[in-house]
């Protein structure tokens, strides 16, 4: 049976999380939307928007939900007025989100609000900043749960949610690295002007509780990644309070050094990991597709903590310049083992798998806490 999913994406990290989902269930016959926000429409952070019009067969609803340097607070109060708008007009089987984003707290207050079916995928994740608190939330709010690994579904669990809502798919951005990009390490590095063919690569986001810190932390990691000698690709940090302190210290970065980028494509994003010698930072993209792919990473600060128990990550806090420095020398282009603790990368396939199931549509949506 056909179904309409509506899809809500706010930055270019969960739309590589919703794309293989999406994508799976377009080719199985369902009507797919994207609802489009958040750090997507502004152009200081690549105008993302545009990786989602270029996916085919698919609708796409924007809506402006910030200026820089709104408030979160703000920014959830828009995502829920312009969401509700769209949501209850054109009432969608699915509404499916991820993660811990404001947006997507928005999108699970509506849905439950509404009485609108939704999945939260990646629920059950610990990290040890707010953001844990919103993914947390999205998992009491949301009537199905798409999580990536058993541990994930344990706390589901011990959080009341019912064991038929709960579906351990593995991460679905991992889909994208478990095949070939579609693109060569010479294509990426010509269309964003990498200079360098030995490089690792470096991502640090706000952390929205250390907004008084996160200058000091940009400047200690950066100063000794700089100081190591090595090439680095840096992706811009998303647009959380606290960025603009990070992109201050990025600017001063040596440019023969460092490339700044705002966002990469997907697939050009996927090619690059795999050819790096390393990756440093607090992104997800360390602790998740790093280990996948055998690349060895070093998670720094608090943004990730005990998000991942695989052996290739090392953790340390910015100002560790020692351990900084003695990771690059030791792991700078060694392949590690990799790890298969978020999945094998066909999420995707388990997804529509269950959207298959009459059981799914048939379970109530009134919640009740599960002993």
């Amino acid at each position: 049976m056909t179904r309409h999913l509506l899809f809500l994406t706010g930055t270019r990290a969960d739309f590589g999380k919703l794309e293989p989902l999406a994508a799976a269930a377009r080719d199985a016959g369902h009507r797919v939307t994207f609802f489009v926000t958040g750090m997507h429409m502004l152009e200081r952070y690549g105008l993302t928007r545009n990786e989602v019009r270029r996916m085919p067969g698919v609708a796409v609803e924007e809506f402006v939900n910030q200026a820089e340097g709104d408030p979160q607070d703000l920014v959830l109060a828009r995502t829920v007025t312009g969401f509700s708008a769209f949501a209850t007009a054109a009432r969608p089987d699915l509404v499916i989100l991820h993660g811990d984003r404001i947006e997507a707290l928005a999108g699970a207050l509506v849905a439950a609000t509404n009485y609108l079916r939704s999945a939260h995928v990646e629920g059950g994740e610990v990290s040890g900043t707010i953001d844990e608190v919103f993914r947390h939330c999205n998992t009491k709010l949301c009537t199905h749960h798409f999580v990536s690994a058993d541990s994930a579904a344990r706390r589901v669990r011990a959080l009341g949610e019912p064991e038929e809502t709960i579906h351990v798919i593995g991460s679905p951005e991992l889909d994208f690295h478990a095949r070939p990009s579609g693109v060569t390490l010479e294509e990426v590095r010509q269309r964003y002007e990498i200079p360098f063919a030995d490089f690792g690569i470096a991502t640090f986001h706000p952390v929205t509780s250390e907004q008084d810190t996160i200058g000091r932390q940009a400047a200690d990691l950066f100063g000794a990644l700089a100081d190591s000698g090595r090439n680095f690709v840096t992706i811009a940090p998303n647009n959380d309070p606290g960025s603009q302190a990070i992109f201050d210290v990025l600017e001063k970065l040596p440019k023969d050094r460092f490339r700044l980028l705002p966002s990469m494509r997907f697939s050009h994003f996927s090619e690059l990991m795999k050819n790096a010698a390393c990756m440093v930072g607090n992104s997800s993209a360390g602790v998740r597709e790093a280990p996948f792919l055998g690349l060895p990473s070093l998670d720094i600060g608090t943004r990730q903590s005990n998000r991942s128990d695989a052996p290739s990550v090392t953790a340390c806090e910015a100002a560790d310049r020692a351990i900084i420095l003695d990771f690059l020398r030791r792991h700078w282009g060694r392949q590690a083992i990799p790890h298969e603790g978020f999945g094998q990368g066909t999420a995707a396939q388990r997804f529509v798998e269950t959207l298959d199931r009459p059981e799914f549509w048939s379970l109530g949506l009134q919640k009740a806490f599960r002993d």
